[in-house]
């Protein structure tokens, strides 16, 4: 019988180790967004974000997030970074020239944890100053693409969950508040990078239920969660565990070089591409007695995330644990350029195809008939260019007799795929923007300067461009988030900043197409928000909304190619309703439920379990939802609550709600973009309650204006769109 129940472990203990090594090496960045590893939420990628530190702009700030949607009161077993992984943070900064799939990173950041419990006899998290699942961890990097590493961190230290006050502040606890658990975890490593490990709030903001119900994204605002027509943020309220470095730019320049070195604030030698990763060894054993697994095997990476939003709503079902499985180096990565070059979600912009039932898109809708006739080319009568999926795109450009010289523009450059080709339209904005950073280069100019179409010079106001080079010299993608380091910081608790920052590079290229000065020359110059998402990625972008506006065309329009509706014939107002339905667009929360810190680590300490509330409401500018403090300092009181104005954008005249929670004195004042007092709607003592009030714009010009709403010292302002 011994022998039989030795065999019958034997045998089983085998099974196990096929069966794991068969799913992680078959097909093995975000919210639970490939198959494999949704049930492996220890090792999921769920955001990376890469910004110029607005607090020491000598620096860039890496946070790589892992464990997606963490309950706050999810004990006795709170999350924690795994052991047995390795979780890590990939650096490119300059081109690698070799035969395709052998490219390296430049710099690899390797975290590695492990966990002790401190007092075995209780089943609390903590108890009398000791911590079960206490985890500390070792940082090591390496220089030379992987082949050996170096520890920086010897015993760096991650706090605790953040349970309750008696867990942390109890003398039956641990004694000390949770700030200066942070505080003394913030360590400075050998080689110089600021390190933190540990639970934050998770600043990801999205309306799963929406997006992931056929697109059909809501933008009403409401403190109704019962009303299946206002957006949710479903993040809001969920913790995830951090991985935040504050690294010296002159780490991370190829050359070592300080930002003060740099030529312009377009640099092309201050890019840098970054991606994040999580891999475990291929064999998984299980102890028959209840002890920890062991690990052996060589390492499989199970996880990657670069530019935030592919792997959930770009790759396919089927290809997305592929994609996990395969890095931005590797030659399967050439594989997934069809699904950039016509992506899916374009098909829900177009009325041709399933525009129709997504109502949620309905503003979003791709350009097919732009430019027709004259003014592209110089000499030339062109068809109107048509982005929807499976058409031509600009492609025909490149088929006019005689061919135009396209000498000093993006088409020019020696890519494996070209930025054209017939039935693959979104090679020329939506791939380059994903796969390899977009150069500064003609198309890839603001329309402002331009003086005959796109293919003319205009406005620089982006360079990320660092793609992937093998030894004959061709040019390739791989998904990486690209920052230029050399872009300045767009200064931080501005009215500008907080009103704005969501819509990242879009609202630097609405500044520079239609305010002045930034409109007044095609000079290159600082714009606010040149630092935004798809530049790097700041913690306030709203990467959903921005990426859904890239996908219906609006970074087409602002390089010069129009929506259909531009007005004819010289298209020299790229203005047009299409346009406003776009920008004005949004799919859903525009903010995290709680403000965000300007100082390192930036992201805000973790939700606490004892009195844990997810808030199921989303969130905008200026909007409040939760209880805590703005990133100024201020208070926030509960219940205040500024909704959105409807319509917006409006002519003459819209409606603006706000909830009041208690009684006092309310002001309600609306400004022009110039900061001038236009209007005052309230000013007298209210009562508890629901108010609307409504504002005829009738008597001024179209433009920006913003109403503000104060109660006792607390002020919320929001912004509307008046369009004559």
């Amino acid at each position: 019988m011994k022998k039989i129940v030795i065999l019958s472990t034997l045998l089983s203990t085998i099974l196990m180790i096929v069966l794991i090594t068969t799913s992680l090496d078959s097909d093995a960045s975000s919210h639970r967004e490939a198959p494999l590893i949704s049930v492996d939420p220890l090792a999921d990628n769920t955001d990376l974000y890469v910004f110029r530190s607005p607090d020491d702009t000598n620096t860039v700030t890496i946070v790589a997030n892992y464990v997606p949607l963490e309950l706050p009161e999810g004990g006795p077993n709170y999350s924690s970074f795994g052991e047995g992984i390795y979780y890590e943070i990939h650096i490119k900064n300059q081109t690698s020239v070799g035969p395709l799939g052998t490219a390296k990173d430049d710099i690899t950041y390797r975290f590695t944890f492990s966990q002790t419990n401190e007092d075995p006899t209780t089943f609390f998290n903590i108890r009398l100053g000791l911590q079960n699942l206490k985890t500390t961890y070792v940082a090591e990097k390496s220089t030379d693409g992987g082949n050996s590493f170096v520890t920086i961190v010897s015993n760096g230290v991650v706090p605790p969950n953040n349970i309750g006050p008696r867990s942390i502040e109890g003398g039956v606890g641990l004694s000390t508040t949770y700030s200066a658990l942070v505080q003394s975890a913030i360590i400075t490593a050998s080689t110089g990078e600021k390190i933190f490990c540990g639970p934050r709030d998770d600043p990801f903001f999205v309306d799963l239920g929406g997006v992931f119900d056929l697109g059909e994204t809501r933008s009403e605002y409401g403190s109704d969660p019962s009303n299946s027509n206002y957006a949710r943020d479903a993040v809001a309220g969920f913790n995830t565990h951090s991985i935040i470095m504050q690294i010296p730019i002159s780490n991370l320049q190829k050359n070592g070089y300080s930002v003060g070195q740099a030529t312009s604030i377009l640099d092309p030698d201050f890019v840098i591409g970054v991606w994040a990763s999580a891999s475990r060894q291929m064999i998984t054993t299980l102890s028959p007695t209840g002890e920890k697994p062991t690990y052996s095997g060589p390492w499989i990476q199970v996880s990657r995330l670069g530019m935030p939003l592919i792997n959930e709503v770009i790759i396919p079902i089927g290809e997305k644990d592929h994609w996990n499985a395969v890095t931005p180096y590797s030659v399967d990565e050439q594989s997934f350029i069809q699904y950039f070059s016509n992506p899916e979600l374009a098909l829900y912009m177009d009325d041709s195809q399933f525009g129709t039932a997504i109502p949620g898109l309905e503003p979003l809708r791709i350009q097919s008939m732009s430019y027709p006739g004259i003014g592209i080319i110089p000499g030339y009568t062109m068809p109107g260019f048509d982005f929807r999926n499976f058409k031509d795109g600009a492609w025909a450009v490149t088929q006019l007799d005689p061919p135009p010289d396209l000498t000093g523009t993006a088409f020019a450059v020696n890519l494996n795929v070209g930025l054209v080709a017939p039935g693959q339209p979104r090679l020329v904005d939506i791939y380059p923007l994903y796969y390899f950073g977009v150069p500064n280069l003609i198309p890839y100019h603001l329309a402002t300067g331009k003086t005959s179409g796109p293919l003319s010079e205009g406005k620089p106001f982006i360079h990320n461009f660092l793609p992937i080079t093998d030894d004959n010299g061709l040019l390739y993608g791989g998904d990486m988030l690209r920052l230029n380091m050399a872009t300045p910081v767009t200064e931080r608790g501005t009215e500008e900043y907080i009103q704005n920052a969501f819509e990242g590079l879009i609202r630097a290229a609405v500044l520079g197409l239609t305010v002045a000065p930034y409109n007044t020359t095609a000079d290159l110059e600082f714009i606010p928000h040149m630092d935004g998402f798809p530049n790097g990625r700041r913690l306030e972008d709203d990467v959903t909304t921005i990426s859904l506006q890239a996908v219906g065309g609006l970074l087409l329009a602002a390089i010069g190619l129009p929506f259909d509706d531009a007005v004819e014939p010289d298209y020299s107002d790229l203005v047009s309703p299409m346009l406003v339905a776009e920008l004005t667009y949004n799919a859903g929360p525009t903010q995290n439920d709680i403000g965000l810190s300007y100082d390192y680590p930036f992201l805000v300490d973790p939700h606490r379990g004892f009195d844990y509330v997810k808030s199921l409401t989303a969130s905008e500018p200026g909007t409040v939802v939760s209880i805590g403090t703005d990133p100024l300092g201020l208070s926030i009181p509960k219940g205040f609550i500024l909704e959105q104005n409807y319509p917006n954008p409006f002519n003459p005249s819209t409606t603006i709600s706000y909830h009041v929670a208690e009684e006092g004195h309310v002001v309600l004042k609306v400004f022009d973009s110039l900061g001038q007092e236009v209007s005052t709607l309230v000013n007298n003592d209210q009562s508890p309650g629901i108010y609307e009030i409504n504002w005829n714009a009738s008597a001024l010009a179209s433009g920006t204006y913003f109403y503000r709403l104060e109660i006792g010292n607390e002020v919320v302002t929001k912004k509307a769109l008046l369009l004559k």
